[in-house]
């Protein structure tokens, strides 16, 4: 019986904690540029987290400072841990007039923040940023060979640990002004598996009780022998 309950209890645990990534990921589908995990287990039932960058449809948004990506690269972002980098190009002025994300973090161009005075402003599909007319700057857009070694940082930032020197400009970049990347999250998807992992874990805790009210069974006939 002991067996059969380990069992029923490390299923358990895998639906609660798959559960507990539904709602991360319902909790954050109007999140820009936010990317879904993907959880898997292993042969000892460790669970391992790992990201889809699948890229999220593009929202126009209207705000001149709002910049969305294509397939390839991320914005750098200047943080008190380093430089960062995001897919969420939800951008704005501070009260220097230098491009922010939400959370007042500066965004990095080719030569560091960019500053923009002028208030006409229009940034192209090469991330070239022009105010008044005049270029102010471009903004640097990072890659990488490979994204595994891209950690979720929190603010929607990820720090890289591999070796810095694999990061690279991203070749073609594609920069649409006026419009943010979406989530690339499917409400309809993740209700659904929801519902799937809410019916098994029901199943789990109804086998759970039946072994327990099984295993007291013959703890009472043992006993009475």
């Amino acid at each position: 019986m002991l067996l059969e309950m380990t069992r029923a209890a490390q299923a358990g645990l895998r639906q609660e904690r798959q559960f507990e990534v539904i709602s991360n990921h319902l909790a954050n589908t109007s999140t820009a540029g936010f990317k879904k995990d993907v959880l898997s287990f292993d042969q000892v039932m460790k669970a391992t987290i790992s990201t889809d960058f699948s890229v999220g449809d593009p929202q126009i948004s209207g705000n001149k400072l709002d910049v969305a990506l294509g397939e390839k690269g991320f914005f750098k972002v200047e943080t008190p841990q380093g430089v960062r980098y995001t897919r969420n190009g939800n951008f704005s002025l501070n009260t220097d007039r230098q491009i922010v994300n939400g959370m007042g973090q500066l965004i990095l161009g080719d030569a560091g923040p960019v500053t923009v005075p002028g208030n006409d402003i229009f940034i192209n599909e090469n991330g070239e940023i022009f105010s008044d007319g005049t270029q102010v700057g471009r903004l640097a857009v990072a890659d990488f060979p490979s994204y595994t070694q891209l950690l979720k940082e929190g603010d929607n930032n990820y720090r890289y640990d591999g070796n810095p020197q694999d990061e690279t400009q991203a070749r073609p970049v594609k920069v649409i002004q006026g419009a943010i990347e979406g989530s690339n999250i499917s409400v309809v998807t993740e209700m659904t598996k929801m519902i799937e992992s809410h019916r098994m874990y029901e199943s789990i805790s109804k086998m759970m009780r039946t072994i327990d009210e099984l295993d007291g069974e013959a703890t009472t006939m043992a006993s009475a022998d």
